[in-house]
């Protein structure tokens, strides 16, 4: 009895042992790659954001000219958490703004896009940065599988015109493949709420003053001093 009580106390103090020894080398790992995987992270955010905007328009660090905007008015982007209007500038005037915004009811569940709009209300650009649409069915949305999303460059509130802000299925402008309407439809969707939001902002996103860093302050609404 008392050799089975030895064995089984010299188990615990291996297994015990075993799992300090592995959360310490976890926790070194951590410590030792987190440096790069922020590195990483960044140049991806972004690469994903220079697809949305013309090469040459801007010469700042995007990532570095960022507004906050809070959950409450994010909300109005489709978005459930605070997040990010990053400001494109040429010889430090605000050229345009490439918006993080949200399709919440694509047929999979959330659609997450960056929408790049210049000062006239011009869309330059839209990638999809996650989804989880149905691979060969709703997946078209995504630049990597189809050129679809490319029909939004150059479209406005105005062009063309907010009754034909729809896909052709429901008597609007853009086009959507047979079988698959939801998740373009998601998409056409919120990117005119996105430039119905740039242009009820458009004084605070546009003004000529230097754009505060992330985490600054949130975007100012409609109406407010600039």
């Amino acid at each position: 009895m008392k050799r089975m009580m030895k064995s089984g106390v010299r188990g615990a103090a291996t297994l015990a042992l075993f799992a300090l020894v592995f959360t310490a080398l976890m926790a070194g790992t951590y410590a030792l790659t987190r440096d790069t995987v922020k590195q990483n992270e960044l140049a991806a955010k972004v690469a994903l954001l220079a697809q949305v905007l013309p090469a040459g328009s801007y010469d700042n660090a995007l990532a570095d000219d960022a507004i906050v905007v809070p959950k409450l008015d994010a909300a109005q982007l489709g978005n459930d958490a605070d997040s990010h209007i990053y400001l494109a500038k040429k010889a430090g005037r605000t050229v345009a703004a490439v918006i993080e915004a949200t399709a919440p009811d694509g047929y999979a569940g959330k659609i997450r896009l960056l929408i790049g709009i210049d000062t006239n209300g011009t869309v330059l650009g839209v990638r999809v940065v996650s989804h989880k649409e149905t691979p060969g069915l709703g997946d078209y949305i995504d630049a990597a599988k189809s050129d679809w999303i490319a029909q939004f460059g150059g479209k406005s509130i105005a062009n063309p015109g907010d009754a034909r802000w729809k896909v052709k299925k429901d008597g609007g402008q853009f086009d959507s493949r047979a079988g698959a309407t939801i998740s373009p439809r998601a998409v056409v969707k919120a990117i005119h709420a996105t430039l119905v939001y740039v242009a009820a902002h458009r004084a605070a996103l546009f003004d000529a003053r230097p754009a505060v860093s992330s985490e600054a302050r949130p975007a100012q609404r409609s109406g407010d001093p600039a």
